[in-house]
């Protein structure tokens, strides 16, 4: 707890947006942050990765692969680059402060030793981690989402995703698992301009998957990766590449509206705005009050599915977890 700050946090998403890290970090990072008292709203890493670079051009969201980072001299080279806006003066596990531990690593030959294996490669540092002062995008690779879908919020990794889908609306195709969209898409019944929603995947429905498989096919079809979005309560893997929101939240076993979208229905996707919305029903437009009408009259329709899990740890995470947006940590609901 002396090490792992609010400070230190921060220099974790700073770190994460510049490397246009995994959206798991939106859970993993306020989970154990949670474990120390401290809260990381997702409206954090919104603001973070407003402010902070993305520079690295590793897969999936870049070129080159992974063990090139290190050889370009790995996460402190990174953190050289976005130094003004680290918080240098934090403890760290070394006794010296971050600022003193990137500074012993210029003076001890650590950057000459990563990158010694560059000239044989034909690649400079510059084509791997760009400079601060023009990098791969002016932003982080994560956005906060919210609107009528995701009142509490959705997380995407825009890094990843083709301009044409970073203003879009498409029409809702409506799956409850995870594996009745995987088995659309590859027999080809999901079409250019859909919205593949799978839902009943969030921490209380299902433990929380990655849709890595659904993922990959909508990225392996020249056909959908900039034509479709993929928008689910459960998660994504770090590998994630293509149009993809995850944690919508409130989650369907929740009843939160993504409990409610039906074929048909408008979603507009707008990542510059922070906006993700239900704008219209069967093709046709509707205003934002009509639309809330729809939605409540579905809302009375809703019914809470029965428990996927009635035994074993799945069955104990389901029942106390929290929302996707403050970590799926598991609450802790002992008295006394």
């Amino acid at each position: 707890s002396d090490i792992m700050t609010v400070k230190a946090f921060e220099n974790a998403i700073m770190v994460h947006a510049a490397i246009a890290g995994s959206s798991n970090s939106l859970l993993h990072l306020p989970a154990i942050a949670h474990e120390l008292g401290i809260q990381l709203p997702p409206e954090l890493f919104d603001e973070i990765h407003r402010k902070i670079p993305f520079l690295l051009n590793i897969r999936p969201s870049g070129f080159w692969p992974g063990e090139y980072f290190w050889y370009a001299g790995g996460v402190p080279a990174i953190m050289e680059e976005i130094r003004e806006f680290l918080h240098l003066d934090v403890p760290t596990v070394t006794g010296n402060t971050l600022g003193e531990n990137l500074d012993e690593l210029k003076q001890n030959g650590f950057y000459e030793r990563c990158r010694k294996y560059l000239p044989a490669l034909g690649v400079k540092v510059s084509d791997i981690i760009k400079p601060a002062g023009s990098p791969i995008k002016a932003q982080g690779a994560i956005a906060i989402l919210k609107g009528n879908l995701a009142p509490e919020g959705a997380v995407v990794k825009h890094a990843a995703i083709s301009p044409k889908l970073m203003q879009a609306t498409l029409k809702a195709r409506v799956f409850d698992c995870e594996e009745e969209a995987l088995q659309a898409v590859l027999t080809k019944h999901i079409h250019p301009g859909e919205a593949v929603f799978i839902r009943y995947e969030g921490p209380k429905g299902s433990g929380m998957p990655e849709m890595f498989y659904t993922t990959e096919a909508i990225a392996s079809d020249p056909e959908l990766i900039e034509t479709i979005a993929l928008i689910t309560d459960g998660r994504f893997s770090g590998a994630t590449r293509g149009p993809a929101i995850g944690h919508v939240s409130p989650e369907a076993s929740e009843g939160g509206p993504i409990a409610l979208v039906e074929d048909g229905d408008l979603i507009r996707i707008d990542i510059p705005a922070r906006r993700l919305d239900i704008t219209g029903v069967a093709g046709i437009p509707k205003s934002p009050e009509e639309m809330e009408a729809v939605l409540a009259e579905r809302r009375g329709r809703w019914t809470k599915p029965a428990p996927r899990f009635n035994t074993g740890i799945l069955s104990i995470f389901t029942r106390n977890s929290v929302s996707p947006m403050k970590g799926a940590y598991m609450e802790d609901t002992r008295h006394g």
